[in-house]
């Protein structure tokens, strides 16, 4: 399968309409049916987390989803462009965002410790693999789901 991608201004309104085209992807890619409230759940999951970050930080920023089957897994990557300098400069009190953060710990500064551990907590219980990475352009949430079916002809 080919990537896919997809993006979209930082309203919550568009996190149904990614959701759903998430949804089909996947099950044109071959992810089973009982798989697919797990996906769609996640993603939507990660997908408000991002619009509320573009929203805080930057929003006129699009959201950006990616999605792709690579071998026997479906994966969606679903990336923010909140940088840690922008996140520094919207917190409260002005802490700096260290370079060398993960995912996590940019995540938990930006939403706070609380909203960020049960929202990844959510995500993480979803997916089947799921990588949180800080980039300098933003956080990417990486998840993934097995492909039990050969993808449907386009």
């Amino acid at each position: 399968m080919a990537t896919v991608e997809l993006s979209f201004s930082a309203l919550p309104v568009h996190v149904r309409t990614a959701r759903l085209i998430v949804t089909a992807v996947a099950r044109r890619s071959g992810v089973a049916e009982a798989l697919l409230d797990e996906v769609r759940l996640a993603v939507g999951e990660a997908c408000s987390r991002a619009v509320e970050a573009h929203r805080r930080r930057c929003p006129d920023e699009p959201v950006r989803l990616e999605l792709s089957g690579t071998g026997r897994r479906f994966e969606v990557v679903v990336s923010d462009a909140v940088s840690a300098d922008d996140a520094a400069s919207g917190l409260p009190d002005a802490t700096p965002l260290a370079s060398d953060d993960t995912g996590r710990e940019q995540l938990e500064r930006i939403w706070g410790g609380d909203t960020a551990e049960l929202g990844l907590a959510v995500i993480a219980g979803l997916a089947d693999d799921v990588d949180i990475s800080a980039t300098p352009k933003g956080v990417q949430i990486r998840m993934s789901w097995p492909v039990e079916s050969e993808p449907s002809p386009a």
